[in-house]
């Protein structure tokens, strides 16, 4: 066996590298801990995004029902596959993002990418606790009599902190419970709107004409979009897969989850906003439901829903980059990450006149995303041909020290090429990064190194 191919097998040896079972850290990932069904529930469970319902509301008055359900499909199926795809590292190596990243932006560099990912991932973070300490609150009012929004958001987020430092091991259990009860509710509270609001989205949506031009290929960015964080550190989960489980079967994996959850969440908050005029996610679920008990329950659902789609999406990712950049352990980094989210003013984005705002938020973030997962996809593929040298990626005074021009360059090109195209701004980033990197990497003599 080769150097190379011992390199390319196993972990490096040493303290450094080392990783006992149940602790976080940035080493290779031996032990496997998600056998398929486990992984499926965990993104199922990952993926209740509030934001895919904000997405829906926005669509009202510019697609109707069938071109919201084949944008919500489309967008969903380049997830699927650009998961598989930029995911393929890490499930080989069980190595994560912010070490994979190293080989493409080097060990100094890796903190643009880790920062591109982080702040959207924050700001999630706090919007999506805010909606659901708003559900917890309306259960209190609704049970008790009791309402004071602010003693349940921090209530709330502190009990977020705590369940994340217990890390992937920990929040197993988790996201599996929850995809069952999650998909339950869901598909309750669809064909409760159905029931309630029958008349008024046959008139709006699907007798509407709609459009299929610009703003149909740009809702299909935007559902994309929200999900567009979990493609660039998809290796951050994909590690934790068994080996055994194949790239065709991962996106059937990555599409059996997020389709269903996207389908149901984008869809309801096109359907009520559009009967109702009311785009606050709570009011919206609160007024599909004229139970008191089942009502209750679907609040709790929303509240849970937070929970598992804010460990897995917006914890983990930037308590790895502070692990990285900070030297931290993960534990201080999750507390550290969900301090961080209150910062973000929360209770701004939940206006009737944030919402609009929340699009304009995608679309940004999203400029700066597809660039970076353009060229961690070529190097890994075409500079690399999927041979990655764990040594280098573990060694901070090897070839990737520093920061290699070529990636900054071609991520700026990208960005540049995103923000011209802002309402499909992914998509458009996508060519001109690639491309760029790769001549850069091959002409560029700074970049040389980065070869090894």
């Amino acid at each position: 066996m080769t150097q190379t191919e011992m390199t390319a097998g196993a972990a490096p040896l040493g303290a450094e590298h080392e990783k006992g079972l149940g602790e976080e850290s940035l080493a290779p990932q031996q032990t496997r801990i998600m056998d398929p069904w486990s992984y499926l529930f965990a993104w199922l469970g990952g993926c209740v995004s509030i934001g895919t319902f904000t997405v829906g509301s926005g669509l009202v008055g510019t697609l109707n029902l069938l071109q919201t359900f084949l944008a919500i499909a489309i967008g969903c199926g380049v997830i699927g596959v650009a998961l598989m795809i930029n995911g393929r590292a890490g499930h080989r190596y069980g190595i994560p993002f912010m070490v994979q990243a190293r080989s493409a932006y080097g060990f100094s560099g890796t903190r643009l990418p880790a920062l591109v990912r982080s702040v959207p991932a924050i700001v999630w973070y706090g919007f999506q606790s805010w909606i659901g300490a708003g559900a917890l609150n309306l259960v209190s009012e609704t049970m008790f009599g009791y309402s004071n929004i602010w003693v349940f958001f921090i209530g709330f987020q502190f009990l977020q902190i705590a369940l994340s430092v217990l890390g992937f091991h920990g929040i197993k259990w988790l996201e599996n419970i929850g995809a069952v009860f999650i998909i339950g509710s869901l598909v309750y509270m669809f064909f409760s709107v159905i029931n309630r609001y029958g008349d008024e989205i046959s008139a709006n949506l699907i007798n509407a004409e709609g459009t299929w031009g610009a703003p149909f290929w740009g809702a299909t960015m935007l559902f994309l979009g929200v999900y567009s964080t979990m493609m660039l550190n998809v290796s951050d989960y994909s590690r934790e897969l068994q080996h055994r489980v194949g790239p065709v079967r991962q996106v059937v994996i990555y599409a059996n989850s997020i389709l269903p959850a996207t389908l149901f969440m984008g869809l309801i908050g096109l359907m009520v906003s559009s009967a109702t005029g009311e785009v606050d996610p709570i009011k919206v679920f609160s007024s599909a439901v004229d139970n008191k008990i089942l009502l209750v329950v679907t609040l709790l659902f929303i509240a849970f829903a937070q929970v598992t789609t804010n460990i897995l999406n917006n914890v983990v990712p930037p308590a790895y980059a502070m692990m990285d950049v900070f030297k931290l352990p993960f534990k201080a980094a999750a507390v550290i990450v969900g301090l961080l989210a209150f910062a973000t003013f929360p209770w701004m984005l939940v206006r009737d006149e944030s919402a609009a705002g929340l699009s304009l938020f995608i679309q940004t973030y999203s400029a700066f995303l597809g660039p970076i997962f353009a060229i961690l996809v070529v190097d890994y593929y075409i500079i690399r041909r999927q041979v990655l040298n764990l040594d280098h990626l573990y060694d901070a005074e090897g070839p990737y020290r520093g920061v290699n021009p070529a990636a900054v360059i071609a991520t700026v090109v990208g960005v540049l090429a995103a923000l011209i195209f802002s309402g499909v701004s992914w998509y458009a980033s996508l060519i001109p990064a690639g491309v760029t990197y790769y001549l850069l990497m091959k002409n560029l003599p700074s970049a040389r190194r980065f070869l090894a």
